[in-house]
Parts: C-alpha cells; structure tokens; sequence
C-alpha cells in the first residue's frame, strides 16, 4: 500500500505529525521501517564521531581496558553502544532529516 502524503506538506511537518499522517491501514510497517531505518544511520553517523573523539586516549578505560590488546575491541563495543543510545533516545536531528526523506522518496515512488 502506497504512502500518499504531499511533499511539500511532509517538509513542513515535524516527524511526530508525519508519523501520525501515516497511520492508515497497513502503511504502520513501511514507517516503522523508514524511522528504523533513520535511526540505525545516525548511529553509525554517531558510532563515528564517538570513534574518532576516543582516539589517542589512553589510560584505564572500562572494565581496565587500559591499552592492552582488548583495548581497542572494548571501546569499539563502548562506542557502538554510546552511539546507539543516543541515536535512540533522540539523538542529534539527522534521524529526522533521514526520515522525512525516505517518507518523501517513497511517496515520489509510490506515484
């Protein structure tokens, strides 16, 4: 079932009024998907940034990781989790962006 939302209504909504403009029957799972889909590359947006600012820090890291031959896995771990976390708890604003336009490509598809 096709997403019928204009687009040049979806670029002034914000995404809580969006994902209500979608609730007909059977478009919940496309949704679901798309900001599923936005969240998970903020986070590896995200993943990268933390990655890079953990970079060159040495010392007694978590669980003692210090920098011995873990070091490197655990914080790998560390800022993946960091990462997904913040994605999830509303992260920086790129989900939304990234929302709203696989919402808007798959109403240009969906025509």
């Amino acid at each position: 079932m096709a997403l019928q939302i204009d687009l040049a209504a979806a670029n002034a909504m914000n995404v809580g009024q969006l994902a209500a403009a979608a609730k007909a029957p059977g478009v919940s799972g496309v949704t679901d998907k798309a900001r599923a889909a936005a969240q998970d590359f903020e986070a590896v947006y995200l993943n990268t940034m933390f990655a890079q600012m953990f970079t060159g820090l040495d010392g007694d890291g978590p669980l003692g990781a210090g920098t011995g031959a873990g070091a490197g896995v655990w914080r790998s771990f560390l800022t993946d989790e960091y990462a997904r976390t913040v994605a999830k708890s509303g992260g920086v604003g790129i989900a939304d962006h990234v929302y709203r336009s696989l919402i808007a490509q798959q109403e240009t598809n969906s025509k």
